[in-house]
């Protein structure tokens, strides 16, 4: 059987797919203070894997991102949970956040804050979910 020529489709998905992740870094950064964060940013992340995933075939995007997308939710479960309790060893309400302000060298003034390492678990969480849901889908063996 002839394999189809998308040479089109392929090379365009290639700039597609750094133009989304870069809008996904965008909207998990931004979240703190604007909307976005930990669940639309991994979202629009799982959005361009599943872009190559239909540009090219699943097996050769298997092979070039060696990821175990269910390990990957489950430790975006686990920090987002250890983030929460993290505020209960200090006597406060689960999911309290801590935040201050340090001087960076490249950066000032930055404020720090704990709510970046949830929004890192619910990131992960939610690439590892969205990811493992279409492979199974698609999955055809």
């Amino acid at each position: 059987m002839k394999k189809p020529n998308d040479i089109i489709i392929r090379s365009v998905t290639k700039v597609a797919v750094v133009i989304i992740l870069t809008f996904a870094i965008n909207l998990f950064v931004s979240g703190h203070h604007f909307p976005g964060g930990g669940f639309i940013g991994g979202l629009t992340f799982a959005a361009a894997i599943i872009l190559l995933f239909l540009s090219f075939d699943i097996e050769t995007v298997r092979k070039n991102i060696p990821v175990d997308f269910k390990v990957l939710a489950g430790v975006g479960v686990l920090i987002a949970v250890l983030t929460g309790v993290g505020g209960m060893v200090f006597g406060e309400a689960f999911l309290t956040q801590a935040f201050g302000y340090f001087d960076l060298p490249v950066f000032g003034k930055t404020e720090l804050a704990t709510a970046v390492i949830f929004d890192i678990g619910v990131a992960l969480a939610v690439i590892g979910t969205a990811i493992t849901i279409i492979m199974t889908i698609g999955d055809d063996r």
